[in-house]
């Protein structure tokens, strides 16, 4: 278990759900193809916020692609997709956030799981804290 505050990238999360679907890595064209889509929801998201366009955030998006706390759910979600469950119950947030829930509790009021072991801490509408168990990315 470890505490971050830097999460996976898009591409992780896209092959981490693709071989839990599908049971085999994603071919050449299927990766081309996703990250021609992301993209353009990419492009489309910094055009409609330029506030984030112009700022060091949107190094997250264009270069990084890669989940940070300090991200709005729209943010998050843009890049690794809709998290596989949420809760905003307490006891199943400490029990997920093990050794660093004393930290975790001061701000989160939701959980998202996503695969691999991530768990995304939300206050509102802002990332607030990540942590992670499992094994590592796919590479």
């Amino acid at each position: 278990m470890q505490r971050v505050t830097e999460g996976p990238t898009a591409s992780e999360m896209y092959k981490e759900r693709f071989v839990r679907g599908y049971g085999r890595v994603p071919t050449f064209d299927e990766t081309f193809a996703w990250r021609d889509d992301l993209d353009r929801r990419i492009a489309d998201y910094l055009r409609q916020h330029p506030e984030i366009g112009m700022s060091p955030r949107s190094q997250q998006f264009k270069l990084h692609r890669r989940v940070a706390v300090g991200m709005m759910r729209e943010e998050v979600t843009l890049l690794v997709g809709r998290p596989d469950a949420a809760t905003g119950d307490v006891a199943a947030m400490q029990a997920d956030a093990k050794q660093f829930w004393p930290q975790v509790r001061e701000h989160a009021t939701e959980m998202w799981v996503y695969p691999a072991g991530w768990r995304f801490y939300f206050d509102g509408d802002r990332l607030v804290d990540m942590t992670v168990a499992g094994k590592p990315p796919i590479e």
